[in-house]
Order: C-alpha cells, then sequence, then structure tokens
C-alpha cells in the first residue's frame, strides 16, 4: 500500500473513495480553485472540519440558564436518592461490571 506523508507529518495511509456527479465535481473543482488548492486538499479539508462540526453538535450539550442552574444546585447540595434510585444505581453496577 503507497502512503504519503501530510506537511504536518502524519502519513495518509487510507482511502476513501467515492462518486459525484459532473455538475458536482465542477462545483467543488471551482471552489478548490479559488482558494488556489489541489483538489483533493480542498475535499480533505472540507470533510474533516464538517466532521468535527457534525461530532461537536452531537457530543455538545447546551443548557439553558435555568437548567444549568438546577445542574449546578444539584452538584453542590445533592438530592437524597430514593430508595428507587438506589435499586436502579445498584442494577446498572451489577449490569456493567459484569
Amino acid at each position: 500500500m503507497a502512503t504519503t506523508a501530510k506537511k504536518d507529518g502524519r502519513l495518509r495511509e487510507e482511502r476513501l473513495g467515492f462518486r459525484v456527479d459532473e455538475p458536482t465535481k465542477a462545483l467543488i473543482a471551482r471552489a478548490a480553485q479559488l482558494e488556489r488548492r489541489k483538489l483533493t486538499d480542498f475535499c480533505m479539508t472540507a470533510l474533516t472540519e464538517a466532521a468535527r462540526k457534525t461530532i461537536a453538535e452531537h457530543e455538545t450539550l447546551v443548557l439553558s440558564d435555568r437548567d444549568r442552574g438546577v445542574f449546578f444546585d444539584a452538584l453542590i447540595d445533592p438530592p437524597v436518592l430514593s430508595e428507587q434510585l438506589q435499586r436502579a444505581f445498584a442494577e446498572h453496577k451489577r449490569r456493567v461490571t459484569r
């Protein structure tokens, strides 16, 4: 398998392959040309940015001021655990630590 080195020193060994229609390729090629970048470099940057944005959107929790207050109040002064919640924690521990 051929490898190529990126500017940051990491090796690129994996491949992604997909087909696009002619208008889509022309659009992407034009955008790459306007930024004076190679098509592959332009696509890699765009895909990487889109992937990071998607991951951040799914891994970031945004709370309202009210929700943030409730959360921090619970951290500072946690409520007493009900018997039902204690059983749920015990069951979770039993299942997870098997």
